[in-house]
């Protein structure tokens, strides 16, 4: 179940929010859709399972254009919201069978499917309690089944771990990795190690325009930047800044160390090293030429957070 969007422009009034946008979804995929607040994620999303028109450009889910067969892509779509949309007065199977009527599907269908959703969405000891009775989680968990109870070939996720604490982030975690197997996702969060877990690709968007759009593991290469490594080594010398400092500074490819002090002989540093360098065996030679014990060493590359924030922030320091 495909999605493509091309050229998609939305105005508020005079403000841009999203600026000519074009990307595709393949089927079974995960898109993670990721962005600062204000990007544009959310009006995208809204654009894409019918919620608003776009301003120009165009938008088709399985070959169906969102202008002119919008109720036939609201059927193949699960939309969570950001706000998640409950009647609070409800109790849970109220709501659910009020949303599997709205799908239209019969009361057999209805039945296997409430099963189902309060099976994994792990809402059987809250079923019978209204809505405005749960916590934030709980709404959280609702909403996602509303989302899936009628089985839709496409979920569109704003946010669907918020809320949550982190048991059942990993529970839902798990839950939309398995239903991208068979379904297309497109997943809006903040959690970046979320999106590392669970997202096939990346679609970064800033200030209403696509800036990154590849792998977690493509983006790091591609904006591979500085990285990091920490030491920690036992040796028996009277001022770590004379006599071990200099030896680790003068080393190829080091742009600079942190002495982060001293527990008896043991010393520790972190190390930023230039980009495509990599001194660990320059360090392991060193320690063995000086008699250092060399009792941890870690390696830290460019993480997704730094790419985000990199993307990002670029333009608000160029202003």
């Amino acid at each position: 179940m495909a999605i493509t969007v091309r050229n998609l422009t939305k105005y508020y009034g005079h403000e841009k929010a999203i600026n000519d946008i074009s990307f595709d979804v393949k089927s079974g995929e995960i898109l993670g859709f990721l962005g600062p607040n204000g990007a544009g994620k959310t009006t995208t999303m809204k654009i894409i399972t019918c919620y608003m028109p776009p301003s120009s450009g165009t938008v088709d889910v399985d070959g169906y254009s969102i202008a002119d067969h919008s109720l036939e892509v609201r059927r193949k779509i699960g939309y969570l919201p950001e706000l998640n949309p409950l009647y609070l007065d409800m109790n849970v199977i109220e709501y659910l069978e009020y949303a599997s009527q709205l799908h239209g599907l019969d009361k057999a269908r209805m039945r296997q499917q409430l099963a189902h959703m309060v099976e994994v969405c792990g809402l059987k000891d809250v079923r019978h309690k209204d809505i405005g009775e749960l916590s934030k989680g709980y709404r959280q968990r609702v909403g996602l089944a509303q989302a899936m109870i009628h089985e839709p070939d496409v979920l569109i996720l704003d946010e669907p771990t918020s809320g949550l604490d982190p048991n059942q982030i990993v529970e839902i975690r798990n839950l939309i990795k398995q239903l991208g197997r068979a379904k297309t996702v497109i997943l809006s969060t903040h959690i970046l190690t979320e999106v590392q877990a669970t997202c096939d690709r990346v679609i970064i968007i800033n200030e209403g325009s696509i800036v990154a759009d590849g792998t977690p593991s493509e983006l790091k290469q591609k904006f591979h930047g500085a990285e990091s490594v920490t030491i920690e080594l036992k040796a028996a010398v009277s001022d770590a800044m004379t006599d071990i400092y200099p030896k680790i500074k003068s080393l190829a490819g080091v742009e600079s160390a942190e002495y982060s002090g001293a527990n008896d002989d043991m010393h520790r540093f972190s190390i930023v090293v230039s980009k495509g360098n990599d001194v660990r065996e320059a360090l392991f030679r060193q320690a063995v030429a000086e008699n250092w014990v060399l009792l941890e060493m870690t390696r830290k590359g460019t993480s997704l957070e730094e790419v985000f924030h990199r993307l990002t922030q670029a333009e608000d320091e160029k202003k």
